[in-house]
């Protein structure tokens, strides 16, 4: 199934979800919506904020993604900014929460990165207005992964909100080649590091494309992250590296409110609540919005695994 997984059904569902025509189509169909709403809980605040509460009313910790990208107009990303400040206010109106609970994700070129002119300064101002606003609430937040064209920039820009607002987190993606490298670099600044396998179809001049491979950074950054000062969080569904999460933790001393597990929203829920229950930090990646096709779709792209918990919700 890898094999075939690999070079077959992941560039075919890339592909689809930079299809325009699929994508609307898709949005028309009753059922897919029903089984939407299993991994993006719907396109409002409310929606969002209904997930948010009964994720931490079961003791675990949230980071919320107001969905969208690849802006190329001003005014959208300022609609964005105001999109993730209401977002924060409803968040910070939960009331009496664990210190460290509540997160936003923010992606860079939703805010103005990929602006023709000066889109690293719209996009860091921008970034900067959200991280003030988030840490007046008491609301943390990590700046997401996106293609590897953008890391240069992305983590450039990290570094400066770090300079001021050091709980700042962002995203290094084990797919690519320079990641162990990143990781080293954050781990001794005691930066807060989610650590993923990779979402987009990147080129092997930086990535590794065998899922093996990407196994293999995996764990070597993993390692990196551990034995480091900052924060790592493992956001995997990956038995096997949530397994080895655990083993590095104890190699390296860490205690369990030094690190955390993160998954998507919808997928292995028992294990989610399992870990959990077993003392380990867990925090669950919410995200909603209208644009929830690229999401998804990337979500179906990663690994053989999530394509199956969407089919089987499909068939049920």
């Amino acid at each position: 199934m890898g094999s075939v997984f690999d070079t077959v059904l992941r560039p075919a569902i890339v592909a689809a979800s930079r299809s325009e025509r699929i994508r609307d189509a898709s949005q028309r169909w009753s059922v897919t919506e029903k089984v939407v709403r299993r991994f993006v809980p719907g396109e409002s605040i409310a929606a969002a904020m209904s997930a948010v509460e009964s994720e931490v009313d079961d003791g675990i910790a949230v980071t919320v993604d107001f969905l969208g990208e690849d802006t190329v107009d001003e005014s959208q990303a300022d609609a964005t900014v105001g999109a993730y400040l209401a977002l924060l206010e409803s968040m910070s109106g939960l009331g009496a929460t664990t210190p460290g609970s509540l997160e936003v994700s923010l992606k860079l070129t939703a805010v103005g990165l990929g602006l023709p002119e000066h889109g690293a300064k719209i996009a860091e101002e921008n970034a900067r207005t959200i991280v003030e606003a988030a840490d007046g609430l008491g609301v943390l937040v990590t700046v997401d992964a996106e293609s590897h064209a953008t890391v240069d920039q992305r983590l450039a820009i990290v570094r400066s909100l770090r300079h001021d607002f050091p709980d700042t987190g962002t995203v290094l993606q084990a797919c690519l080649r320079r990641t162990e490298d990143d990781c080293a670099e954050f781990a001794s600044s005691g930066a807060r590091i989610r650590l993923c396998k990779g979402a987009y179809a990147e080129p092997a001049a930086v990535a590794f494309v065998e899922r093996r491979q990407v196994d293999d950074n995996y764990l070597r950054c993993l390692r990196v992250l551990m034995k480091g000062s900052g924060y790592p969080m493992v956001a995997t569904h990956d038995p096997t590296m949530i397994d080895a999460a655990a083993i590095l933790a104890g190699e390296f001393g860490r205690s369990p409110d030094t690190w955390e597990h993160q998954m998507l929203y919808g997928i292995r829920v028992d294990e989610q609540h399992r870990l959990a229950d077993a003392g380990a930090r867990v925090r669950v990646y919410i995200p909603y919005g209208e644009q929830w096709y690229g999401y998804l779709v990337r979500r179906l792209a990663e690994r053989p695994a999530n394509l199956g918990f969407f089919l089987r919700a499909l068939a049920g």
